[in-house]
């Protein structure tokens, strides 16, 4: 039964991986925590059992925008949904309100802020809500990056909504702790966890120190004409030189940023969702809850503020599961002004010391002398992965040195310290420097002190980020950042092993250019054929004011073009194209297919 409406109302024709489990168990009336990858198909797990219940879930996200447009898909595909938001018209408002109370509607999204109000949960009450859904879960956590008081209020809205009320929750990033922290404050009892792989193999990692950025940012968007991104900026100021220069040369380019006034900021917005080949300029305000299937590149112009919030920002590229393209640029002035920051902050000490380990670990990815991607999957505890052969590092490679000594003499400090200490601690011992810990602990008087001080304070941070990339040593990030030797540390400490570690400069082997890596997901489709496909489409989303995917995505009209489709049954098999996308919008693809291949 779920594949057979997976197929007819979705138009797909199978499960993504980790799908079908996380739906059975929702289907079996089961609490869930499921981490699952930016891509992966969360929605999904949830709009699915609405459908075949017919009973109605309550959506509860932080992000209008999602809102928005995850309503429109679904109403595309013939589901009653709505949402109850501070953006709505009260028209929206009360048509929402007919349809709740009618009993029509199977997926309802509310913001935190409004499902918290006394007239919200009585309403929904008396409609009979079956199960709450809750998206970017991980903003219920103190450890998440991305933390909202106003999640806090999710528990008591539950209890208050229905007793035992069914709760399933959901989101791309959350490690051990933000987990457990997820399970206690969401769930009354033990959810059943369901931890989705975190890698993106259709993501391909690039990470450069920064020099020359504009000309290497406007080399990477060139490679890409044509296609849709989005490049963030550490501050509003960048966003707006950032879209300008890009618009001068021919680029169609905007900016987003909070200081925007609303009414610009929301029409930016609706360019890109709407429009193919739109580049966005914009800071950390945009993107989250961006459900843009067909973003083929995002460029950090800045280094990220943590390594959750670069693996989130990726994450928007790509997520139809064509290949997409990503790229990094990082400068001492970056992590400064990321340290700034956290010090200047106003989170508990405890806090700042979670991220100051985080922004550690992204800086280890930065200056990781193997495959990125080993690195960043090792972090969400995936270890033991084959190399990529899809980042900059596996493809270019990186200037490598005999790093065995380095890394004896810095796993030798961890060791003959017991394993209690955290970078600072440990490279003020590598590099001789009698603080009064260091005399407290009686550090001063092992045998490597000030073994490691003609490399410099900078230098032995660099080579514990790098032994953390390569899995030779483990750090704590809630206790104090205290680091641990890994198994295969321990080999290298003594001396059955050995190391590379990176020298401070990528040199890559070959000039990177657009090729058969980016063009082969468009098969044998006819270029031309697919062009005047997706003017038809941006038509069409014009003339109802929805999002060009919306009407189909890319990859249909990528395999209507390769396929060319000339019956309703034939564009029936069509991946994305469900019963309600084939009544509305079949004849009409079908007479653009004909028309186009007889000019051709």
């Amino acid at each position: 039964m779920p594949k057979e409406v997976l197929r007819e109302v979705f138009g797909f024709d199978g499960f993504r991986p980790g799908q079908e489990s996380i739906v059975r168990a929702v289907l079996a009336g089961r609490d869930v925590l499921a981490i699952m990858p930016t891509g992966s198909g969360k929605s999904l797990c949830f709009q699915l059992p609405a459908l075949l219940r017919g009973s109605l879930t309550v959506v509860v996200s932080p992000l209008i925008a999602l809102m928005r447009d995850q309503v429109a898909q679904l109403r595309a595909l013939g589901v009653e949904a709505a949402a109850l938001n501070s953006a709505n018209s009260p028209e929206e408002t009360r048509q929402a309100f007919d349809a709740l109370r009618a009993g029509r509607l199977r997926l309802l999204y509310v913001a935190p802020e409004r499902l918290a109000r006394g007239d919200t949960v009585e309403l929904l009450r008396d409609a009979g809500v079956a199960t709450l859904a809750i998206d970017e879960a991980h903003c219920v956590s103190q450890w998440g990056h991305d933390f909202r008081p106003e999640y806090l209020a999710l528990g008591s809205v539950r209890d208050a909504l229905a007793p035992n009320l069914q709760t399933i929750a959901f989101t791309a990033t959350a490690d051990a702790a933000t987990r457990a922290d997820i399970a206690q404050r969401l769930f009354p009892e033990a959810p059943e966890i369901f931890i989705g792989g975190f890698d993106r193999p259709n993501l391909r990692l690039a990470m450069q120190p920064k020099g020359g950025k504009g000309a290497r940012i406007l080399d990477f968007v060139a490679a890409h004409a044509g296609d849709s991104g989005i490049i963030y900026c550490a501050s509003r100021k960048g966003t707006e030189a950032m879209a300008a220069s890009l618009s001068a040369r021919g680029i169609r380019a905007l900016a987003y940023h909070a200081g925007l006034e609303n009414r610009q900021r929301d029409a930016n917005q609706d360019i890109f969702l709407k429009e193919d080949g739109v580049v966005m300029a914009a800071t950390v305000a945009f993107g989250m809850g961006i459900d843009k299937p067909d973003v083929r590149f995002v460029c950090h112009a800045d280094l990220p503020k943590n390594i959750e919030s670069y693996y989130q920002e990726i994450g928007r590229a790509g997520r139809d599961g064509l290949p997409a393209e990503t790229l990094t640029l990082y400068g001492l002035d970056d992590i400064r002004l990321r340290r700034l920051q956290i010090e200047e902050g106003q989170s508990p000490d405890e806090q700042k010391r979670v991220e100051r380990q985080r922004l550690n670990a992204l800086l280890a990815l930065c200056e990781a002398p193997r495959c990125r991607r080993q690195t960043l999957l090792a972090y969400f505890g995936e270890r033991d992965t084959p190399p990529c052969g899809n980042c900059d590092l596996c493809i270019d490679g990186v200037a490598v040195y005999d790093g065995t000594i380095d890394a004896q003499k810095a796993m030798s400090a961890i060791l003959r310290t017991g394993q209690r200490f955290g970078t600072e601690h440990l490279v003020n011992i590598l590099v001789g420097t009698e603080t009064d810990s260091i005399r407290q602990y009686g550090h001063h008087l092992l045998p490597t002190f000030g073994v490691g001080a003609e490399a410099g304070r900078d230098r032995w941070r660099s080579v514990f980020r790098q032994l953390y990339a390569t899995g030779l040593i483990n750090q704590d990030i809630v206790e104090y950042g205290r680091w641990t030797l890994t198994e295969a540390g321990g080999e290298v400490l003594r001396g059955r092993a050995k190391v590379e570690l990176r020298t401070e400069m990528l040199r890559p082997k070959t000039a990177r250019k657009r090729g058969a890596a980016e063009a082969a997901p468009v098969g044998n489709a006819d270029p031309a054929l697919l062009a005047g496909l997706k003017a038809l489409r941006t038509r069409l989303a014009a003339a109802e004011g929805v999002p060009a995917y919306v009407v189909f995505p890319d990859r249909s009209l990528i395999e209507m073009a390769a396929a060319r489709p000339a019956t309703l049954a034939e564009l029936a098999e069509i991946h994305g194209v469900g019963q309600a996308k084939l009544a509305r919008f079949g004849e009409v693809f079908l007479a653009e297919l004909a028309r186009l291949g007889s000019e051709g």
